[in-house]
């Protein structure tokens, strides 16, 4: 989904403080406006917006070349009922799924197959290092119990972004099932579904689409999906049924969330305007590399090397100072309109800052500025002296 003319200056907004987050996200005052209108969710209308969705998405994925190769179901709640209706439908009584996990998210893969019962295992790596190809290889080889391999695309925890096509390459070698958390990566980061050998990628109405919550996305392989019949563990989070009921009336089983539709149909056309998945990325990426920049010259250093961070989110660790206290922090900045993200990782103090959504560069120069001014408040030194080492000495 391209455009010849794309946008690149901000669409109106509403006087909403910033959300410098991985998702709700800020969005344009055009998508929020989509909200003020009622949709019958039996009505000829909304059922339309439902399909053109559909397709949309289908384009936007770069599959539409291949009709029928995949198809796209949306599902009522967060991303995360879109994942775990993934493995709820379509792990087979017998299945057993390898999860590789570097944060929180694989580990919240984790928890639903323990409490889906399915068996499973773990491939962790450190939250700074991305999964190693060779390590799934040789479990692949010794364990033909695998039927399915699982990943978040881009792990939030960090910001790091996961390599969906190696790890698809070494899926497919080994003739498993490949399925694939994108929920904050996709409109953004481009994926080649067919180079990565994709069979399952569940991404969220309220990322890089830049929509409001209230319904999942999942992209399943048709074929795969097909095969499930029979084996979902679940009546709502059946993804097969719920691909039925599209094809039979195009309409959802249970009561849709008529709001975040008629915003996310709204979104997908903004999109379309700026240029597409190209496009948005690289303002996204133009955020980030403002936002690393600016952060550094503040003296923060920033959790993950530049090889692995993502433009999604990027996590920076606490100032040594003893009067950094990151609750006031927070609120100082929410304050002056701006709203980041607490840390998530195990081992660090961190807090994390998002450059999706409906930002600008001169977003996050204002950012940038707040910051400056809340260390000041807090009688921090700006810039942040350099860290100590284990000696004592500054480095």
């Amino acid at each position: 989904m391209t455009s010849n003319n794309p946008v690149s200056v901000p669409l109106p907004r509403s006087g909403d403080k910033l959300l410098f987050t991985p998702g709700p996200l800020t969005t344009s005052l055009e998508v929020k406006r989509e909200m003020l209108r009622d949709a019958g969710s039996w009505h000829f209308e909304f059922n339309a917006v439902v399909a053109r969705i559909r397709k949309k998405l289908i384009d936007l994925a770069g599959l539409g070349h291949r009709s029928g190769l995949y198809e796209v179901v949306l599902l009522q709640g967060s991303g995360t009922f879109g994942v775990e209706a993934v493995f709820a439908t379509c792990i087979p009584p017998q299945g057993k799924v390898c999860v590789l996990a570097n944060g929180a998210y694989g580990e919240r893969i984790l928890h639903m197959l323990q409490c889906l019962r399915i068996p499973h295992l773990a491939l962790r790596s450190a939250e700074d290092t991305p999964p190693d190809p060779r390590a799934l290889d040789q479990i692949l080889g010794d364990d033909k119990a695998i039927t399915h391999v699982a990943m978040v695309h881009c792990e939030t925890t960090t910001g790091i972004l996961n390599p969906v096509v190696e790890i698809g390459g070494c899926v497919r070698r080994h003739q498993r099932s490949y399925i694939v958390d994108a929920m904050s990566s996709f409109g953004a980061v481009p994926v080649d579904f067919e180079a990565a050998g994709i069979d399952y990628l569940v991404t969220s109405a309220n990322k890089c689409v830049e929509g409001v919550p209230g319904f999942s996305i999942v992209f399943a392989r048709d074929a795969a999906l097909r095969a499930c019949e029979g084996w979902a563990r679940s009546l709502s989070l059946d993804l097969l049924s719920q691909l039925k009921g599209f094809e039979k009336n195009g309409q959802f089983r249970y009561t849709p969330p008529t709001h975040s539709i008629l915003a996310f149909d709204r979104a997908l056309h903004e999109l379309e305007i700026e240029g597409g998945i190209q496009a948005r990325g690289a303002r996204y990426a133009r955020n980030q590399a403002v936002l690393q920049e600016g952060m550094r010259k503040l003296g923060f250093r920033s959790y993950l090397p530049p090889k692995h961070q993502s433009f999604i989110i990027t996590s920076f660790h606490y100032p040594e100072d003893p009067g950094f206290k990151f609750d006031t922090f927070y609120r100082h900045l929410s304050a002056q309109g701006f709203i980041i993200y607490p840390g998530k990782i195990s081992l660090a103090d961190t807090f994390r800052i998002g450059s999706i959504g409906r930002l600008f560069e001169s977003d996050i120069r204002a950012l940038l500025g707040a910051v400056e001014n809340t260390l000041r408040t807090m009688n921090i030194s700006v810039p942040l002296p350099a860290p100590k080492t284990a000696d004592g000495s500054p480095g």
